[in-house]
C-alpha cells in the first residue's frame, strides 16, 4: 500500500480542528479519514514547534524572518541618514 501524503493546508486544517474547534482527536481523524496516529503525531509537531504543523514551513518562516530583519535595519539606517540629511541643510540654509 502506497503511503499517502498530505498538504501542508490539510495537515493545517486537521490540526485546527483539534486545537481551536474542539474536536476529540480521534474524531477528527475518523472524520477526515486519516490514521489517528497520523493525526496525532501532526498534533505533537504543532505544539513542538510553536503552533507550526510542518518543519518545512517552520524554516521557510525562520528566512523570512531574517530577510524582514536586515531589510528592517537597513531601512532604519537610511532613516537616520536622511535625518541628518535633513538637519545639517536646515542648518546651512539659516
Amino acid at each position: 500500500m502506497a503511503r499517502k501524503v498530505y498538504s501542508r493546508e490539510f495537515k493545517q486544517s486537521a490540526v485546527s480542528l483539534v486545537t481551536e474547534q474542539q474536536y476529540e482527536p480521534d474524531e477528527a481523524a475518523r472524520n477526515l479519514g486519516v490514521n489517528p496516529f497520523t493525526l496525532k503525531s501532526w498534533l505533537n509537531a504543532h505544539r513542538k514547534n510553536g503552533g507550526v504543523v510542518d518543519a518545512a514551513e517552520q524554516t521557510d518562516l525562520r528566512k523570512q524572518l531574517a530577510e524582514l530583519q536586515k531589510q528592517n535595519a537597513r531601512l532604519r539606517m537610511e532613516r537616520d541618514i536622511l535625518k541628518k540629511a535633513a538637519t545639517f541643510f536646515a542648518k546651512e540654509s539659516s
